[in-house]
């Protein structure tokens, strides 16, 4: 009698939760305040209705139904999710201050603790932002010194292509070196040997990290954080992954300390630690060892695993479509021939080329979900008020797939980029970078690596596959925060 009267007391009580969450969540969904959306369970929130693997397809198609602006439930928690190029634009170009507030991600938060650069807010964020902006630029980002670099790193891995003697090979890990070296001149003061053992264990901890992020117990980790936090799974792997970056990282600035000259700094890590020095006396200052350490290892992790997955996603579309790489080296043959080595100045000489570079980043639609935002106070936004600190999701995939802005947006179609004369023409909705006051900040790198990479290696060899190229599968191997391409091989023929 006594476990009848207690299951029944539970049963009203979860009932009476259930009402009372339904009629709360419709309150604050209307006209006025929070935008529709389907009515969330207790605790669970909207989980049911999100396909965990590939949450921005279930998103999207929510939108079908709630419009462009709606909110879901991630757990207990309200988001608001923005579909389309126009709205997204909006939002973070028109009202940029308001949504320039990192938003909540619990795996974000637990591995950075809200320092660095993408996972710091406030006054931190502007800091660390502007700090990093102008260090980056002294050492030559958007600039001829650091062309010279990327064009050097080119020729190093088209010699390391040709090493194979026209072997299959899994590019994953070429591609990630040689990005890498990119960014490692300009964060370490060196770049690696491509054998280097510590570099080839770093490079594999960045991997995993991203895979993480992208795993199924990584986008579940971000909804029920407390629960999945003592679960096995992928998301368990990136935490221990992050720690021995950042070990590393912490063995770099033990180095650079003690061979430190202020008047003299060789990188990014001498520039924070003479800003270190300059404010040791500042009890507020932003400029510590957690701060060095987490913004390191965001640059470090941004200007590697983006480009260098771009490329390795590229070169598998162009081996399903030869069309395309067959005028791509028709290009580079009337532009560049094959005597010098690709320039930046080229690419506006070769808008082929370049609408192929744009049009695998729609395509590849890297990061699908882009990074949530959070509002930074109450915002009136087209009909609703966004109560201040919700957290905002900005699709990326909406705006890269929009039907309004591209007109064949399932499909790898380089036409998106070009005019009716073969001219390249820019599209709003290019925004693999994200937009407003949070785009990356190396956009600029980015797009001078990925032209120079392709061109170099397209100047230099035709691509083949060991079998019938239709049969490469371009859907992601991983589908969460980020999309990772399956592993395949391909053949590097000398031309």
């Amino acid at each position: 009698m006594e476990f009848f009267i207690t299951s029944t007391l539970l049963l009203i009580a979860c009932v009476v939760f259930m009402i009372f969450s339904i009629v709360h969540s419709r309150r604050n969904q209307g006209k006025g305040r929070l935008p529709p959306g389907p009515i969330p369970l207790p605790l669970v929130g909207n989980m049911l209705q999100l396909n965990g693997k590939e949450m921005f397809k279930s998103l999207n198609k929510l939108s079908e139904k709630y419009g462009p602006v709606y909110t879901i439930h991630m757990g207990a928690k309200p988001v608001v999710v923005l579909c389309s190029c126009d709205v997204v634009k909006e939002a973070l170009v028109n009202h940029a201050e308001d949504f320039s507030a990192r938003g909540h991600m619990p795996l974000l938060e637990k591995l950075s603790a809200g320092h660095g650069l993408v996972g710091s807010n406030g006054e931190r964020w502007k800091q660390m932002r502007r700090f990093s902006l102008m260090v980056l630029r002294n050492f030559g980002m958007g600039k001829k010194s650091i062309e010279s670099r990327i064009q050097e790193e080119a020729q190093f891995l088209v010699e390391e292509f040709r090493k194979s003697t026209c072997q299959p090979l899994d590019p994953t890990f070429y591609f990630s070196k040689a990005v890498s070296n990119i960014i490692c001149s300009i964060v370490f003061g060196n770049r690696f040997e491509y054998e280097d053992k510590k570099f080839l264990q770093l490079l594999g901890l960045l991997n995993e990290t991203f895979k993480g992020f992208s795993s199924f117990s990584g986008q579940m980790y971000n909804m029920f954080p407390k629960l999945f936090g003592k679960l096995p799974g992928p998301h368990q792997n990136l935490f221990k992954a992050t720690d021995d970056m950042k070990e590393f990282i912490a063995e770099q600035v033990k180095m650079h300390k003690e061979t430190l000259d202020p008047s003299c700094p060789r990188d990014f890590i001498d520039c924070f630690l003479t800003k270190m020095e300059q404010e040791e006396s500042m009890q507020e200052s932003e400029f510590h060892m957690e701060g060095i350490l987490n913004t390191t290892l965001d640059l470090f992790g941004a200007g590697t695993e983006t480009v260098s997955t771009t490329l390795r996603y590229g070169l598998m579309i162009l081996l399903k479509h030869p069309d395309v790489e067959e005028r791509i080296h028709k290009e580079i043959g009337d532009v560049i021939g094959q005597h010098r080595a690709p320039c930046i100045e080229d690419r506006s000489h070769m808008p082929y080329t370049d609408a192929v570079i744009h049009e695998i980043q729609r395509f590849i639609d890297l990061f699908p979900l882009g990074v949530p935002h959070k509002v930074i106070r109450d915002v009136h936004f087209r009909d609703f008020i966004i109560p201040k600190d919700t957290t905002v999701y900005p699709m990326l995939s909406s705006v890269l797939r929009d039907p309004k802005q591209f007109k064949f947006p399932d499909q790898f179609n380089p036409e998106h980029f070009l005019d009716e004369n073969g001219k390249f023409h820019r599209n709003d909705g290019y925004m693999p970078f994200s937009a407003g006051k949070r785009i990356c900040l190396g956009e600029g790198l980015a797009k001078m690596e990925l032209f120079l990479f392709f061109t170099t290696i397209l100047q230099n060899f035709n691509l083949r596959r060991p079998v019938d190229p239709q049969q490469l599968d371009l859907t992601p191997q991983l589908s969460g925060f980020g999309r990772v391409p399956r592993p395949y091989q391909l053949t590097f023929i000398p031309r």
